[in-house]
């Protein structure tokens, strides 16, 4: 599974460029807003979730302050929506609770998790995601993050959220 220095690595190996934020470990928007995160730049909000059978894995990402309806996201994505035990998080994205982020999706091997986007994120010149820990963000290009998911092969969906 990365940690943060293998993030850094494979960010510096492609050509991204992103600034890099410690902090002490965050759980939720309003720790990174306390922890002075949030001055630097709009953070991504992620939800790992699964449909009714368990089947299908989704990673939601949306602005920091959305509030994400389940019902009218399992209705867009044509199934009931819950949130994903922390066995299914490590499972498949490699993650802990207050780690989730998009660049976890490094860490699906089979590239089975989907990955959904609200639409407003597209247009983020800078977004603060976690480098698969809790205790760093780093601002980041929506393109190039959109890129690393494309390449690394897990479906996109973008949506109103």
């Amino acid at each position: 599974m990365m940690t943060k220095s293998d993030v850094y690595a494979l960010l510096d190996q492609k050509g991204i460029s992103y600034k890099r934020i410690d902090h002490a470990p965050v759980f939720t928007i309003e720790d990174m807003e306390a922890a002075g995160v949030c001055q630097y730049g709009n953070v991504c909000k992620n939800l790992f979730l699964r449909n009714g059978s368990g089947k299908r894995h989704f990673l939601v990402c949306v602005q920091k302050d959305k509030t994400v309806d389940l019902k009218q996201l399992g209705a867009l994505l044509g199934s009931r929506m819950s949130f994903a035990s922390e066995e299914r998080l490590q499972k498949y994205l490699g993650l802990t609770p207050g780690a989730v982020t998009p660049l976890g999706i490094l860490n699906d091997k089979n590239a089975e998790v989907e990955v959904v986007i609200d639409s407003d994120l597209a247009s983020e010149p800078s977004l603060g995601v976690h480098p698969c820990e809790n205790t760093a963000t780093i601002f980041l290009n929506f393109a190039d993050l959109k890129k690393l998911i494309e390449d690394h092969g897990n479906p996109i969906t973008y949506c109103s959220l």
